[in-house]
């Protein structure tokens, strides 16, 4: 299996590593990657392979192989695939990663200020958005605002560790997503901290260090999608 470099640390920007494989699609799977795989709503990630010939390889998205778990970074069609065993710098678009990071930090933000179970979700460089079912509750564009950019101000420290399968089946409170559950099978979640108090949930994605890092930003929408549920949209103010 591809050693996950994003995991240890989410600020790593290239990596040197040797092409394991070649899918039957052409995908290229590495021994090693800083590339985030498509997941949990957060797009895959994209960039390019340097060559020890000089010549490059553009990455147009990085997936994970459903059934054996592979993390398969898909070319730009038309280009020349790289031979087993080649030796590549795998190098991220990070101004597109960054923006995710951000993005995803923001949403556990969200996730504090609208205390309702999660229906859905999707991070984009420019704009995401949480699905809540908020029961009766009644929403406020203004109040979420606020205290979003109050919880951004603060400076929180973000930070993870990992606890067992059977620690998060004794603490199901954790689970914010309704729709989706934690990957199991490997004995271990990985949890995702917020501050004191501010959010812990499972969470694989890429992550900012800090929650200052994140900038202001903004409820642009709220939309219903129902009786109970209702779509918060969110954007970096200013940007």
């Amino acid at each position: 299996m591809t050693r996950e470099l994003f995991r240890e640390d989410a600020y790593l920007r290239r990596c040197a590593a040797k092409v394991a494989a070649i899918t039957d699609r052409g995908g290229i799977i590495l021994d090693q990657t800083v590339f985030y795989p498509t997941g949990g709503g957060q797009p895959g990630d994209s960039g390019r392979f340097r060559m020890a010939d000089g010549s490059e390889i553009i990455i147009a998205t990085t997936i994970k192989e459903p059934e054996s778990g592979e993390i398969i970074h898909v070319p730009e069609e038309g280009q020349s695939l790289p031979e087993t065993g080649a030796e590549v710098e795998a190098e991220l678009d990070w101004t597109r990663r960054y923006r995710h990071m951000r993005m995803h930090t923001a949403l556990h933000l969200l996730c504090s200020a609208v205390p309702c179970g999660v229906t859905g979700g999707q991070i984009g460089t420019d704009k995401s958005r949480l699905d809540f079912d908020i029961g009766e509750m009644t929403l406020d564009k203004d109040l979420i605002t606020a205290e979003l950019n109050r919880l951004v101000e603060e400076d929180h420290v973000v930070d993870s560790y990992w606890i067992t399968d059977q620690q998060l089946d004794e603490n199901p409170e954790l689970v914010r997503t309704m729709s989706v559950q934690p990957p199991r099978g490997s004995g271990r979640v990985r949890l995702l901290k917020v501050g004191t108090g501010v959010d812990l949930q499972p969470c694989g994605g890429t992550h900012v260090k800090r929650t200052g890092e994140i900038g202001p930003l903004r409820v642009s929408k709220i939309e219903n999608k129902g009786k109970r549920n209702r779509r918060v949209n969110i954007i970096f103010a200013g940007e």
